[in-house]
């Protein structure tokens, strides 16, 4: 199947325009996302709107307003992503954000290692793979002891994709609580991952540092926005090159049914503008697409080592997988 994966080249013609609003670059790409939050969660979007227009006003960002389009060609050479030398472990990799990052990942040819519960799942999203191009062990990062140096071998980088949903839902069966996921498993993995690590992306969540504030307040009624907080401090002061991405409320998916090839061809639909900011301003909602993308950009971008962002999306063309773009983005972000 990996075989029938097209190469895609971005080409752009960009013009940068200065404005006092967020810096806005957009993301045109093929794939999608998954959240943390249930659908419950979607009851709080009029209010989350409304704080969303109040941080756009006290926010100093670029504005970068691109025209893209992708074609194919096959004598692309090699990007930076593309490496015999990386190996990238990605946790949570059967749901919604994680799907993507996989599938992604695995278009670009970069070598993988996944910890799933239910390896399984693995075949069915995408399908069989040679153990060079895709290694699958079967572990529970809620479990300490289920954890072991060994899975971690030859591993160069880690995209951390677990979450739940922030309110009581059928996903919390088997004590999948936001405190088992987002504190407790953060943890164990991070405390068994060697320190040799190039870097470790962490998906968290826009409002951790707001818990007691509304709407967050709210969000965080059974604790999910304190538990990412704890993991973050975790990640943070683990000794190990992190970068953290903080979405908003997630759209488009989760695609957990789907196969490798309708992953690929999965879009963000017209969210594809791409908001990143710093300090816990940005409020509103972010393609699942966008999140995936972010985190494998990350992996490669020295600069965005030790920093966290925040990122929403809002209709328009983008940069797709353009790292220079994506370096432009994150930079502006610093700037503020």
């Amino acid at each position: 199947m990996a075989s029938k994966l097209s190469s895609l080249t971005p080409i752009t013609d960009l013009t940068i325009h200065r404005s006092p609003k967020f810096h806005t670059q957009f993301l045109q790409t093929s794939l999608v996302f998954r959240s943390f939050s249930s659908s419950s969660s979607s009851s709080l979007h009029t209010k989350l709107h409304s704080s969303e227009l109040n941080s756009r006003r006290n926010s100093f960002v670029c504005s970068n307003s691109l025209k893209q389009e992708t074609v194919q060609n096959p004598t692309e050479s090699p990007s930076p992503l593309t490496s015999s030398n990386k190996l990238v472990l990605v946790t949570g990799g059967t749901g919604g954000v994680g799907q993507l990052v996989v599938a992604s990942l695995l278009n670009r040819n970069v070598r993988l290692r996944l910890l799933l519960r239910d390896p399984e799942k693995a075949k069915s999203l995408f399908g069989e793979h040679e153990e060079e191009k895709l290694q699958v062990m079967k572990c529970d990062t809620r479990n300490a002891g289920g954890l072991d140096p060994s899975m971690f071998e030859g591993v160069t980088h880690v995209i951390c994709c677990t979450g739940t949903t922030a309110f009581p839902s059928r996903r919390w069966d088997g004590d999948n609580t936001p405190e088992r996921v987002d504190w407790e498993g953060v943890r164990n993995l991070v405390s068994t991952l060697p320190q040799s690590l190039s870097r470790i992306i962490l998906v968290s969540s826009v409002g951790v540092t707001k818990s007691n504030e509304l709407p967050w307040s709210i969000m965080n009624l059974f604790g999910v926005l304190k538990y990412k907080k704890m993991g973050e401090d975790f990640v943070r002061n683990s000794g190990i090159p992190y970068t953290i991405i903080r979405p908003g409320r997630l759209t488009d998916g989760p695609y957990t049914s789907y196969d490798l090839n309708t992953l690929l061809k999965a879009t963000a639909g017209e969210r594809r503008a791409v908001l990143i900011g710093q300090g816990d301003k940005l409020v509103g909602e972010v393609s699942r697409l966008v999140v995936a993308e972010a985190c494998i950009q990350a992996l490669d971008i020295d600069f965005t080592e030790g920093q966290i962002y925040e990122i929403n999306s809002v209709p328009g063309d983008g940069p797709g997988s353009n790292t220079e773009k994506w370096k432009e983005l994150f930079k502006a972000a610093q700037i503020q």
